[in-house]
Protein backbone atom coordinates (compact mmCIF):
# COMPACT_ATOMS: atom_id res chain seq x y z
CA UNK A 1 0.00 0.00 0.00
CA UNK A 2 1.21 3.21 -1.13
CA UNK A 3 -0.51 6.36 0.59
CA UNK A 4 -0.81 9.69 -2.07
CA UNK A 5 -0.78 12.97 -1.42
CA UNK A 6 -1.27 15.26 -3.63
CA UNK A 7 -3.08 18.96 -3.90
CA UNK A 8 -5.40 19.32 -7.04
CA UNK A 9 -5.86 22.68 -8.54
CA UNK A 10 -8.25 23.76 -11.36
CA UNK A 11 -7.17 26.24 -13.95
CA UNK A 12 -8.73 27.84 -16.71
CA UNK A 13 -7.98 26.64 -20.01
CA UNK A 14 -6.74 30.17 -20.98
CA UNK A 15 -4.13 29.99 -18.52
CA UNK A 16 -2.50 26.42 -19.64
CA UNK A 17 -0.17 28.37 -21.97
CA UNK A 18 1.02 30.38 -19.56
CA UNK A 19 2.00 27.91 -16.83
CA UNK A 20 4.15 26.26 -19.54
CA UNK A 21 5.95 29.21 -19.53
CA UNK A 22 6.21 29.74 -15.59
CA UNK A 23 9.92 30.05 -14.24
CA UNK A 24 8.78 27.28 -11.97
CA UNK A 25 8.99 25.02 -15.29
CA UNK A 26 12.09 26.50 -16.84
CA UNK A 27 14.69 24.16 -18.05
CA UNK A 28 12.96 21.12 -17.42
CA UNK A 29 11.42 18.70 -19.91
CA UNK A 30 7.98 17.33 -19.70
CA UNK A 31 6.47 13.91 -19.61
CA UNK A 32 3.26 13.41 -21.86
CA UNK A 33 0.64 10.41 -22.02
CA UNK A 34 -2.75 10.06 -22.49
CA UNK A 35 -4.37 7.74 -19.81
CA UNK A 36 -7.79 5.98 -20.15
CA UNK A 37 -9.80 5.24 -16.99
CA UNK A 38 -12.97 2.96 -16.51
CA UNK A 39 -14.34 2.95 -13.00
CA UNK A 40 -16.48 0.23 -11.60
CA UNK A 41 -19.01 -0.25 -8.73
CA UNK A 42 -21.97 -2.44 -8.05
CA UNK A 43 -25.61 -1.24 -9.52
CA UNK A 44 -26.16 0.01 -5.57
CA UNK A 45 -22.93 1.97 -5.73
CA UNK A 46 -21.83 -0.09 -2.82
CA UNK A 47 -17.99 1.14 -3.38
CA UNK A 48 -19.04 4.57 -3.61
CA UNK A 49 -21.01 4.76 -0.21
CA UNK A 50 -17.69 2.97 1.29
CA UNK A 51 -15.47 5.83 0.01
CA UNK A 52 -13.83 3.68 -2.26
CA UNK A 53 -12.48 4.25 -5.86
CA UNK A 54 -11.89 1.17 -8.44
CA UNK A 55 -10.66 1.54 -11.42
CA UNK A 56 -8.72 0.03 -14.81
CA UNK A 57 -6.43 2.29 -16.58
CA UNK A 58 -4.93 1.90 -19.83
CA UNK A 59 -2.03 3.60 -20.87
CA UNK A 60 1.42 3.39 -22.74
CA UNK A 61 2.63 1.08 -19.80
CA UNK A 62 0.20 -1.27 -20.12
CA UNK A 63 -2.98 -1.98 -18.28
CA UNK A 64 -3.36 -1.04 -14.35
CA UNK A 65 -5.68 -2.16 -11.32
CA UNK A 66 -6.03 0.98 -8.76
CA UNK A 67 -7.75 1.03 -5.58
CA UNK A 68 -8.15 3.83 -3.62
CA UNK A 69 -9.44 5.07 -0.74
CA UNK A 70 -11.20 8.66 -0.53
CA UNK A 71 -10.57 10.54 2.72
CA UNK A 72 -12.36 13.88 2.65
CA UNK A 73 -10.16 16.53 1.23
CA UNK A 74 -10.09 20.20 2.18
CA UNK A 75 -8.15 23.32 0.78
CA UNK A 76 -7.62 21.29 -2.58
CA UNK A 77 -4.93 18.63 -0.18
CA UNK A 78 -6.11 15.16 -0.52
CA UNK A 79 -4.07 11.53 1.21
CA UNK A 80 -4.96 8.86 -0.07
CA UNK A 81 -4.49 5.34 0.37
CA UNK A 82 -3.80 3.54 -2.94
CA UNK A 83 -3.21 0.11 -4.25
CA UNK A 84 -1.59 -0.24 -7.28
CA UNK A 85 -0.77 -3.30 -10.08
CA UNK A 86 -0.69 -4.66 -13.47
CA UNK A 87 -3.79 -6.23 -14.96
CA UNK A 88 -5.73 -7.56 -17.52
CA UNK A 89 -8.57 -5.91 -19.26
CA UNK A 90 -11.47 -6.71 -17.18
CA UNK A 91 -10.06 -8.77 -14.50
CA UNK A 92 -10.67 -8.14 -10.73
CA UNK A 93 -7.16 -9.90 -8.64
CA UNK A 94 -6.85 -7.67 -5.49
CA UNK A 95 -3.82 -10.19 -4.26
CA UNK A 96 -2.25 -6.66 -3.97
CA UNK A 97 -4.63 -5.02 -1.25
CA UNK A 98 -2.93 -5.67 1.44
CA UNK A 99 -5.69 -4.73 3.81
CA UNK A 100 -7.41 -7.63 4.95
CA UNK A 101 -10.96 -6.55 5.34
CA UNK A 102 -10.97 -4.06 2.43
CA UNK A 103 -9.72 -6.87 0.02
CA UNK A 104 -12.51 -9.28 1.44
CA UNK A 105 -15.05 -6.28 0.68
CA UNK A 106 -13.73 -6.22 -3.32
CA UNK A 107 -13.64 -9.48 -3.51
CA UNK A 108 -17.10 -10.35 -1.90
CA UNK A 109 -18.80 -7.34 -4.63
CA UNK A 110 -16.64 -8.60 -7.39
CA UNK A 111 -19.41 -10.52 -9.23
CA UNK A 112 -21.34 -7.24 -9.53
CA UNK A 113 -19.13 -4.89 -10.63
CA UNK A 114 -19.87 -2.93 -13.64
CA UNK A 115 -18.46 0.34 -15.49
CA UNK A 116 -20.34 3.12 -14.26
CA UNK A 117 -18.25 6.15 -15.80
CA UNK A 118 -14.56 6.77 -17.79
CA UNK A 119 -12.26 9.09 -17.30
CA UNK A 120 -10.26 9.93 -20.98
CA UNK A 121 -7.15 12.73 -20.27
CA UNK A 122 -4.21 13.93 -21.89
CA UNK A 123 -1.45 14.18 -19.01
CA UNK A 124 1.58 16.45 -19.00
CA UNK A 125 4.47 15.95 -16.21
CA UNK A 126 7.19 18.07 -15.02
CA UNK A 127 9.35 16.51 -11.69
CA UNK A 128 10.02 19.16 -9.16
CA UNK A 129 12.82 19.58 -7.12
CA UNK A 130 12.42 23.36 -5.50
CA UNK A 131 14.73 23.17 -2.98
CA UNK A 132 17.22 19.56 -1.80
CA UNK A 133 15.39 16.93 -0.20
CA UNK A 134 11.90 17.57 -2.16
CA UNK A 135 10.56 16.21 -5.46
CA UNK A 136 6.71 16.78 -6.50
CA UNK A 137 5.37 15.53 -9.56
CA UNK A 138 3.12 18.05 -11.44
CA UNK A 139 0.78 17.05 -13.58
CA UNK A 140 -1.41 19.02 -15.88
CA UNK A 141 -4.33 16.80 -17.00
CA UNK A 142 -6.51 17.80 -20.01
CA UNK A 143 -9.92 15.92 -20.98
CA UNK A 144 -13.28 14.93 -19.72
CA UNK A 145 -14.84 12.72 -17.61
CA UNK A 146 -17.45 11.16 -19.46
CA UNK A 147 -20.68 8.81 -19.08
CA UNK A 148 -22.74 7.85 -21.77
CA UNK A 149 -23.60 10.79 -23.72
CA UNK A 150 -22.61 13.35 -20.77
CA UNK A 151 -19.33 14.60 -20.31
CA UNK A 152 -17.78 17.16 -17.77
CA UNK A 153 -14.52 18.57 -19.24
CA UNK A 154 -11.33 18.02 -17.11
CA UNK A 155 -8.39 21.19 -16.88
CA UNK A 156 -6.80 20.72 -13.83
CA UNK A 157 -3.34 20.73 -12.10
CA UNK A 158 -2.32 17.54 -9.79
CA UNK A 159 0.82 18.19 -7.30
CA UNK A 160 1.67 15.02 -5.74
CA UNK A 161 4.48 14.79 -3.23
CA UNK A 162 7.19 12.30 -4.14
CA UNK A 163 9.82 12.70 -1.19
CA UNK A 164 9.36 15.74 1.41
CA UNK A 165 7.23 17.48 3.78
CA UNK A 166 3.53 18.20 2.87
CA UNK A 167 4.10 22.11 3.24
CA UNK A 168 6.40 21.62 0.11
CA UNK A 169 2.85 21.33 -1.74
CA UNK A 170 1.65 24.45 -0.57
CA UNK A 171 5.11 26.32 -1.32
CA UNK A 172 4.69 25.21 -5.09
CA UNK A 173 0.76 25.93 -5.31
CA UNK A 174 0.93 29.64 -3.78
CA UNK A 175 4.14 30.29 -5.94
CA UNK A 176 2.07 29.28 -8.79
CA UNK A 177 -0.94 30.90 -7.81
CA UNK A 178 0.91 34.83 -7.30
CA UNK A 179 0.91 34.36 -11.22
CA UNK A 180 -1.70 32.28 -12.34
CA UNK A 181 -5.99 31.92 -11.91
CA UNK A 182 -5.84 28.41 -9.94
CA UNK A 183 -8.19 27.35 -7.31
CA UNK A 184 -8.15 24.52 -5.07
CA UNK A 185 -10.33 21.49 -6.17
CA UNK A 186 -12.16 19.76 -4.03
CA UNK A 187 -13.48 17.01 -6.27
CA UNK A 188 -11.67 14.48 -7.46
CA UNK A 189 -12.33 13.07 -10.80
CA UNK A 190 -14.44 9.91 -9.62
CA UNK A 191 -16.95 12.34 -7.33
CA UNK A 192 -17.42 14.12 -10.69
CA UNK A 193 -18.00 10.90 -13.14
CA UNK A 194 -20.21 9.38 -10.12
CA UNK A 195 -22.29 12.49 -10.50
CA UNK A 196 -22.50 12.15 -14.34
CA UNK A 197 -23.70 8.74 -13.69
CA UNK A 198 -26.22 9.51 -11.08
CA UNK A 199 -26.97 12.50 -13.12
CA UNK A 200 -27.82 14.63 -9.62
CA UNK A 201 -27.01 18.34 -9.42
CA UNK A 202 -24.72 19.96 -7.11
CA UNK A 203 -26.47 19.98 -3.10
CA UNK A 204 -25.70 21.89 -0.31
CA UNK A 205 -23.62 20.39 1.78
CA UNK A 206 -24.28 20.44 5.61
CA UNK A 207 -21.89 20.24 8.40
CA UNK A 208 -21.28 16.27 9.96
CA UNK A 209 -19.83 14.92 12.72
CA UNK A 210 -17.51 16.33 14.32
CA UNK A 211 -13.73 15.06 13.48
CA UNK A 212 -12.25 15.20 17.06
CA UNK A 213 -11.50 11.79 18.53
CA UNK A 214 -10.70 10.81 22.16
CA UNK A 215 -7.00 10.91 22.26
CA UNK A 216 -5.92 13.96 20.09
CA UNK A 217 -3.53 16.59 20.94
CA UNK A 218 -5.25 19.79 21.74
CA UNK A 219 -3.86 21.39 18.07
CA UNK A 220 -4.18 18.42 15.90
CA UNK A 221 -7.94 18.67 17.45
CA UNK A 222 -7.92 22.48 16.42
CA UNK A 223 -6.72 21.56 12.73
CA UNK A 224 -8.66 18.73 11.78
CA UNK A 225 -12.00 20.70 12.54
CA UNK A 226 -10.43 23.77 10.85
CA UNK A 227 -10.00 21.88 7.63
CA UNK A 228 -13.68 20.20 8.17
CA UNK A 229 -15.22 23.28 8.00
CA UNK A 230 -13.16 24.48 5.01
CA UNK A 231 -13.79 21.23 3.30
CA UNK A 232 -17.52 22.36 3.74
CA UNK A 233 -16.62 25.87 2.84
CA UNK A 234 -15.18 24.54 -0.54
CA UNK A 235 -18.35 22.14 -1.52
CA UNK A 236 -20.57 24.78 -1.00
CA UNK A 237 -19.20 28.13 -2.53
CA UNK A 238 -19.25 26.41 -6.19
CA UNK A 239 -22.94 26.37 -5.77
CA UNK A 240 -23.17 29.59 -4.60
CA UNK A 241 -21.66 30.77 -7.71
CA UNK A 242 -24.34 29.31 -9.37
CA UNK A 243 -26.68 31.70 -7.58
CA UNK A 244 -29.53 29.02 -7.86
CA UNK A 245 -30.36 27.94 -4.49
CA UNK A 246 -29.83 30.30 -2.05
CA UNK A 247 -29.32 26.74 1.00
CA UNK A 248 -25.46 26.71 -0.95
CA UNK A 249 -24.70 30.67 0.58
CA UNK A 250 -26.54 29.63 3.87
CA UNK A 251 -23.82 26.71 4.46
CA UNK A 252 -21.24 28.59 3.07
CA UNK A 253 -21.92 30.79 5.91
CA UNK A 254 -22.20 28.33 8.51
CA UNK A 255 -18.93 26.98 7.37
CA UNK A 256 -17.49 30.46 7.92
CA UNK A 257 -19.19 30.63 11.38
CA UNK A 258 -18.35 27.44 12.26
CA UNK A 259 -14.37 27.81 11.48
CA UNK A 260 -14.62 31.28 13.16
CA UNK A 261 -16.02 29.54 16.29
CA UNK A 262 -13.46 27.03 16.50
CA UNK A 263 -10.57 29.88 16.09
CA UNK A 264 -12.15 31.20 18.90
CA UNK A 265 -12.64 28.01 21.13
CA UNK A 266 -8.39 27.27 20.32
CA UNK A 267 -7.50 30.72 20.93
CA UNK A 268 -5.26 30.37 23.76
CA UNK A 269 -3.02 27.77 21.64
CA UNK A 270 -2.77 29.46 18.43
CA UNK A 271 0.04 31.65 17.65
CA UNK A 272 -1.04 35.17 18.02
CA UNK A 273 0.03 36.00 14.24
CA UNK A 274 -1.80 32.91 12.76
CA UNK A 275 -5.42 34.44 13.82
CA UNK A 276 -4.26 38.07 13.25
CA UNK A 277 -3.70 37.01 9.72
CA UNK A 278 -7.05 35.17 9.04
CA UNK A 279 -9.71 36.15 11.22
CA UNK A 280 -10.00 40.09 9.64
CA UNK A 281 -10.54 38.33 6.48
CA UNK A 282 -12.99 35.75 7.52
CA UNK A 283 -14.87 37.90 9.67
CA UNK A 284 -15.11 40.27 6.05
CA UNK A 285 -16.23 37.09 4.11
CA UNK A 286 -18.57 36.16 6.67
CA UNK A 287 -20.16 39.76 6.33
CA UNK A 288 -20.59 39.66 2.63
CA UNK A 289 -22.29 36.34 3.11
CA UNK A 290 -24.66 37.75 6.10
CA UNK A 291 -25.84 40.94 3.93
CA UNK A 292 -27.26 38.14 0.91
CA UNK A 293 -28.76 35.95 3.53
CA UNK A 294 -30.78 38.76 5.55
CA UNK A 295 -32.34 39.19 2.06
CA UNK A 296 -32.83 35.46 1.59
CA UNK A 297 -34.35 34.75 4.85
CA UNK A 298 -36.79 38.17 4.40
CA UNK A 299 -37.75 37.83 0.73
CA UNK A 300 -38.37 33.74 1.21
CA UNK A 301 -39.34 33.38 4.89
CA UNK A 302 -40.64 36.69 6.62
CA UNK A 303 -42.74 37.94 3.96
CA UNK A 304 -44.52 35.42 2.51
CA UNK A 305 -46.88 35.18 5.79
CA UNK A 306 -47.18 39.06 5.26
CA UNK A 307 -48.03 38.71 1.74
CA UNK A 308 -50.88 36.01 2.85
CA UNK A 309 -52.33 38.11 5.52
CA UNK A 310 -52.69 41.15 3.32
CA UNK A 311 -53.36 40.16 -0.35
CA UNK A 312 -55.30 43.12 -1.33
CA UNK A 313 -52.57 45.59 0.41
CA UNK A 314 -50.13 46.81 -2.43
CA UNK A 315 -47.51 47.56 0.24
CA UNK A 316 -46.38 44.32 0.92
CA UNK A 317 -45.98 43.63 -2.81
CA UNK A 318 -44.07 46.56 -3.45
CA UNK A 319 -41.96 46.10 -0.99
CA UNK A 320 -41.57 42.12 -2.38
CA UNK A 321 -40.44 43.50 -5.84
CA UNK A 322 -37.54 46.18 -4.25
CA UNK A 323 -36.58 43.23 -1.57
CA UNK A 324 -36.05 40.80 -4.68
CA UNK A 325 -34.21 42.83 -6.76
CA UNK A 326 -31.41 43.83 -3.74
CA UNK A 327 -31.44 39.70 -2.94
CA UNK A 328 -30.40 39.22 -6.67
CA UNK A 329 -27.55 42.16 -6.06
CA UNK A 330 -26.08 40.49 -3.03
CA UNK A 331 -25.93 37.20 -4.89
CA UNK A 332 -24.03 38.87 -7.92
CA UNK A 333 -21.68 40.46 -5.12
CA UNK A 334 -21.35 36.92 -3.60
CA UNK A 335 -20.42 35.65 -7.00
CA UNK A 336 -18.19 38.25 -7.56
CA UNK A 337 -16.11 36.82 -4.27
CA UNK A 338 -16.13 33.63 -4.29
CA UNK A 339 -14.99 33.94 -8.41
CA UNK A 340 -11.91 36.39 -7.27
CA UNK A 341 -8.26 35.38 -6.71
CA UNK A 342 -8.46 36.38 -3.25
CA UNK A 343 -10.82 33.96 -2.36
CA UNK A 344 -8.86 30.72 -3.70
CA UNK A 345 -5.82 32.38 -2.02
CA UNK A 346 -7.24 32.46 0.63
CA UNK A 347 -8.67 29.17 1.16
CA UNK A 348 -5.11 27.77 -0.25
CA UNK A 349 -2.53 30.27 2.06
CA UNK A 350 -5.10 29.49 5.24
CA UNK A 351 -5.03 25.26 4.59
CA UNK A 352 -0.89 25.96 4.48
CA UNK A 353 -0.80 28.01 7.40
CA UNK A 354 -3.01 25.08 9.12
CA UNK A 355 -0.35 22.63 7.91
CA UNK A 356 2.68 24.98 9.01
CA UNK A 357 1.30 25.44 12.63
CA UNK A 358 3.80 24.07 15.20
CA UNK A 359 3.90 20.83 16.96
CA UNK A 360 1.26 20.35 19.81
CA UNK A 361 3.41 21.57 23.05
CA UNK A 362 0.58 21.94 25.20
CA UNK A 363 0.45 20.37 28.38
CA UNK A 364 -2.83 19.69 28.90
CA UNK A 365 -5.29 17.01 27.47
CA UNK A 366 -7.81 17.66 24.71
CA UNK A 367 -10.29 16.50 27.04
CA UNK A 368 -9.53 19.34 29.59
CA UNK A 369 -8.58 21.78 27.22
CA UNK A 370 -12.27 21.41 26.05
CA UNK A 371 -14.22 21.17 29.28
CA UNK A 372 -12.40 24.46 30.49
CA UNK A 373 -13.53 26.55 27.34
CA UNK A 374 -16.54 24.91 27.31
CA UNK A 375 -17.28 26.38 30.72
CA UNK A 376 -16.29 29.65 29.92
CA UNK A 377 -18.39 30.31 26.80
CA UNK A 378 -21.43 29.22 29.08
CA UNK A 379 -20.61 31.91 31.73
CA UNK A 380 -20.51 33.83 29.22
CA UNK A 381 -23.84 33.44 27.70
CA UNK A 382 -25.13 33.58 31.28
CA UNK A 383 -23.81 37.06 31.88
CA UNK A 384 -25.15 38.20 28.50
CA UNK A 385 -28.51 36.90 29.19
CA UNK A 386 -28.32 38.45 32.69
CA UNK A 387 -27.76 41.64 31.07
CA UNK A 388 -30.12 41.30 28.42
CA UNK A 389 -32.38 44.53 28.48
CA UNK A 390 -34.29 43.25 25.76
CA UNK A 391 -32.57 45.90 22.98
CA UNK A 392 -32.24 44.06 19.41
CA UNK A 393 -28.61 44.48 19.66
CA UNK A 394 -28.48 42.47 23.44
CA UNK A 395 -30.56 39.86 21.57
CA UNK A 396 -27.87 39.92 18.52
CA UNK A 397 -24.77 39.30 21.12
CA UNK A 398 -26.47 36.87 23.07
CA UNK A 399 -27.41 34.88 19.65
CA UNK A 400 -24.02 35.23 18.52
CA UNK A 401 -22.54 33.66 22.40
CA UNK A 402 -25.13 30.91 22.12
CA UNK A 403 -23.42 29.85 18.32
CA UNK A 404 -20.15 29.92 19.44
CA UNK A 405 -21.23 27.65 22.53
CA UNK A 406 -23.28 25.71 19.96
CA UNK A 407 -20.55 25.41 17.80
CA UNK A 408 -18.20 24.43 20.82
CA UNK A 409 -20.30 22.07 22.16
CA UNK A 410 -20.71 19.94 18.19
CA UNK A 411 -16.80 20.31 18.29
CA UNK A 412 -16.28 18.64 21.26
CA UNK A 413 -19.50 15.91 21.57
CA UNK A 414 -16.98 12.83 20.95
CA UNK A 415 -15.32 13.47 23.78
CA UNK A 416 -18.48 13.97 26.29
CA UNK A 417 -21.53 11.55 26.68
CA UNK A 418 -24.15 11.51 23.68
CA UNK A 419 -27.52 11.89 26.05
CA UNK A 420 -26.57 14.85 27.72
CA UNK A 421 -25.04 16.23 24.97
CA UNK A 422 -28.00 15.48 22.83
CA UNK A 423 -30.01 17.15 25.72
CA UNK A 424 -28.28 20.09 26.30
CA UNK A 425 -27.74 20.46 22.61
CA UNK A 426 -31.80 20.44 22.18
CA UNK A 427 -32.24 23.59 24.71
CA UNK A 428 -29.24 25.26 23.07
CA UNK A 429 -30.63 24.95 20.07
CA UNK A 430 -33.88 26.16 20.86
CA UNK A 431 -32.77 29.15 22.41
CA UNK A 432 -30.52 30.22 19.19
CA UNK A 433 -33.94 29.23 17.33
CA UNK A 434 -35.67 31.50 19.28
CA UNK A 435 -33.00 34.60 18.95
CA UNK A 436 -32.21 33.53 15.49
CA UNK A 437 -36.22 34.42 14.59
CA UNK A 438 -36.01 37.54 16.85
CA UNK A 439 -32.69 39.08 14.67
CA UNK A 440 -34.61 37.88 11.79
CA UNK A 441 -37.64 40.58 12.53
CA UNK A 442 -35.10 43.05 13.69
CA UNK A 443 -33.41 42.80 10.48
CA UNK A 444 -36.29 42.83 8.51
CA UNK A 445 -37.34 46.35 10.25
CA UNK A 446 -34.24 47.83 9.10
CA UNK A 447 -34.72 46.46 5.32
CA UNK A 448 -37.84 48.24 5.59
CA UNK A 449 -36.46 51.08 6.38
CA UNK A 450 -33.66 51.12 3.69
CA UNK A 451 -35.65 49.79 0.88
CA UNK A 452 -38.99 52.33 0.89
CA UNK A 453 -36.18 54.86 2.28
CA UNK A 454 -38.26 55.47 5.62
CA UNK A 455 -41.53 55.72 3.43
CA UNK A 456 -42.88 52.65 5.09
CA UNK A 457 -46.31 51.95 5.37
CA UNK A 458 -47.77 51.53 9.15
CA UNK A 459 -49.48 47.93 8.28
CA UNK A 460 -45.68 46.55 7.43
CA UNK A 461 -44.55 48.60 10.64
CA UNK A 462 -47.54 47.12 12.90
CA UNK A 463 -46.94 43.52 11.51
CA UNK A 464 -43.04 43.41 12.24
CA UNK A 465 -43.64 45.05 15.55
CA UNK A 466 -46.53 42.48 16.86
CA UNK A 467 -44.46 39.37 15.43
CA UNK A 468 -41.27 40.73 17.56
CA UNK A 469 -43.73 41.29 20.60
CA UNK A 470 -44.88 37.64 19.98
CA UNK A 471 -41.32 36.21 20.38
CA UNK A 472 -40.51 38.07 22.90
CA UNK A 473 -42.41 36.96 25.15
CA UNK A 474 -41.05 33.47 24.99
CA UNK A 475 -37.80 34.49 25.64
CA UNK A 476 -37.88 34.51 29.43
CA UNK A 477 -39.04 30.78 29.57
CA UNK A 478 -37.10 29.78 26.81
CA UNK A 479 -34.02 31.11 28.91
CA UNK A 480 -34.94 29.44 31.93
CA UNK A 481 -35.41 26.23 30.69
CA UNK A 482 -31.97 26.47 28.82
CA UNK A 483 -30.36 27.66 32.56
CA UNK A 484 -31.85 24.67 33.94
CA UNK A 485 -30.59 22.11 31.76
CA UNK A 486 -27.45 20.36 33.22
CA UNK A 487 -23.88 20.82 30.99
CA UNK A 488 -22.77 17.22 29.89
CA UNK A 489 -18.91 19.05 30.77
CA UNK A 490 -19.99 18.22 34.50
CA UNK A 491 -20.35 14.38 34.24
Amino acid sequence: MAVETELKLSIPAGGVAKLRRHPLLAGIKPQRQRLANTYYDTPALDLKRRRIALRHRQSVWGQLLTVKSAEPAAGGLAQRSEWEAPSLPGAFDFSHVDDRRLRAQLEELTPALLPVFSTDFLRTTWLLEPVPGVRIEMALDRGAVRCEDREDPICEIELELLEGPASSLFDVALALQADLPLRPEIASKAERGFRLFQQSPLQPTRAGRSPVLPGMRPQAAFVAVALDCIGQLQRNEAGARAGEDPEFVHQARVAIRRLRSALRLWAPLLPPGFRAAFSPRWRDLAQLLGQARNLDVFVTETLPPMLAAFPETPAPGRLAQLAERRRQQWHREIRAAFEAPEFAALVLSFTAALYALPSDVSLVSLDDFLRRRLRRFAREVKSMADACSGHPEAHHRLRIAFKRLRYALEFAAPLLPAGKVRRYGVATAEMQALLGAMNDLAVAEALVAELRQRRTNDLVHGWLAGQAVLLHNLLPAALEGFLDARPPWKG
